[in-house]
């Protein structure tokens, strides 16, 4: 199934609320560290809410601990990047896809760039930097999702939740 993948996140707020993304979606998210913040249910609460326990969270310690996992069975490594010149748009995803997102501050490093098996972008107006990273990977997971027909199935109405 696709998964989502965060790369040194430095933004509580932003980490917290992909967190609640892929909770809702029912997408598992790895976090490359070292992150720039603790992560904790603390620091996160604000963005997750209560989605956190309903979060599917791997923890890698950093790059190498990630690549070594993916290279026991993680699928190909789609990198969402400013650097990139094709749009996600015109991205045929597949269900084992790993979105990879760079931290806030920074993107990720040159050696980063080169182990991925895709790059690309979110089309914007001229002129202007990035998108925030969290809408970055709404946006990418959400073409993802739809193209593999990996959304959860709807709720009837009047349905409670397990």
């Amino acid at each position: 199934m696709i998964a989502l993948a965060l790369f040194q996140p430095d933004i509580p707020q932003n980490t917290g609320t992909i967190l609640r993304l892929a909770a809702c979606l029912g997408v598992t998210t790895h976090i490359i560290g070292p992150t720039g913040f603790e992560l904790s249910d603390r620091t996160l609460k604000r963005a997750g809410m209560d989605y956190l326990d309903r979060a599917a969270l791997v923890r890698h310690t950093g790059w190498t601990a990630f690549q070594a996992w993916r290279r026991d069975g993680g699928g190909r490594l789609v990198l969402m990047t400013t650097k990139a010149s094709a749009p996600y748009t015109g991205f045929a995803f597949a269900p084992d896809d790993i979105i990879l997102l760079g931290r806030e501050s920074a993107g990720v490093p040159d050696e980063v760039h080169d182990a991925a098996d895709h790059g690309l972008l979110v089309p914007m107006v001229a002129g202007l930097r990035s998108i925030n990273v969290a809408m970055t990977a709404a946006m990418a997971l959400g073409e993802a999702l739809r193209q593999t027909a990996g959304f959860p199935p709807m709720h009837q109405k009047g349905e409670a939740d397990a």
